[in-house]
């Protein structure tokens, strides 16, 4: 099966990296330093040291405190951002969305109650800063995005797959590779910002939209969702919806976080979860 490389640097062995190097982190009863570390992972800590300055932007040292599992708490005390003052503030909402989309919008319950009759999409895979991903779209946008580090490919397709069972599926990366190179902020992206397209029921797209307030390097609760929807007791149904969005990453239901500073859970595997996170928070504070 061919995969898409989005530029020269192969992200995903960084990201493999990345992820040898949580389980390192939690398996060691004090912080690690780099040379310890490097040393684990079987590398030299220079070379170490460029593969985390490459992916992220930051030193290993200041990476291994984002990927702990105190961090998600620490995002909350910091972090945390209530949906209505990100809207208010243009934290997020149209200037989020303008950073990412040319535009974006949402089946109608009509078409969507038809699970994808008539509707044909298109798909690959590609190399992405968290791993191999699988990208879906229609002739409208994006609307599908796995990642496989976890789960494996094959469990990936199945996902996506069954959510829209009577669709058409066709491989089909060079037609998506534009979107992705933009989604993921690639650097041979061209200007053109990637389109979305949200597949779901009402309830569902409404948490979506909620996701899309939250900024890069911040975090909200599934209580504060549900509050913003104006249902402030369907903490339980918010997180099933979140936990259901097919468009990951670019719908940040990653920042979501249960009250207590838990990670709560994550489709795609929770180290891709935390690998997100710190991600983006080291992104937002180099």
């Amino acid at each position: 099966m061919e995969h898409t490389s989005l530029n020269d640097t192969d992200t995903s062995y960084h990201f493999n990296v990345m992820r040898r190097a949580i389980d390192l982190i939690d398996g060691a009863e004090d912080p690690l330093s780099l040379d310890a570390l490097a040393a684990e992972m079987g590398m030299s800590p220079a070379h170490f040291q460029r593969i985390f300055s490459r992916w992220v932007g930051v030193s290993p040292k200041r990476f291994q405190q984002y990927l702990t599992l105190g961090h998600a708490k620490t995002l909350l005390a910091d972090r945390f951002t209530t949906l209505e003052t990100a809207h208010a503030s243009g934290l997020s909402g149209s200037g989020r969305l303008h950073d990412l989309f040319l535009r974006w919008e949402a089946m109608s319950p009509g078409d969507y109650a038809k699970g994808g009759a008539g509707l044909m999409i298109y798909w690959g895979w590609f190399d992405s800063p968290f791993g191999r991903s699988l990208i879906m779209g229609t002739d409208k946008g994006i609307c599908g995005l796995g990642f496989s580090a976890e789960m494996g490919e094959e469990w990936a397709m199945q996902d996506l797959v069954r959510r829209w069972p009577n669709a058409t599926f066709v491989e089909d990366a060079a037609r998506l590779r534009p979107w992705v190179l933009a989604a993921f902020r690639a650097k041979d992206a061209g200007p053109d910002p990637a389109p979305l397209y949200l597949i779901g029921a009402p309830f569902q797209i409404k948490v979506w939209e909620a996701l899309l307030q939250v900024p890069s390097g911040h975090v909200t609760t599934y209580s504060e969702i549900a509050g913003s929807i104006g249902n402030p007791r369907a903490v339980r149904a918010v997180g099933t919806a979140v936990g259901r969005n097919p468009v990951s990453w670019l719908i940040p239901c990653h920042r979501a976080l249960r009250k207590s500073g838990a990670l709560g859970g994550y489709h795609w595997g929770l180290p891709v979860k935390r690998a997100l996170l710190a991600y983006e928070s080291a992104r937002a504070e180099a």
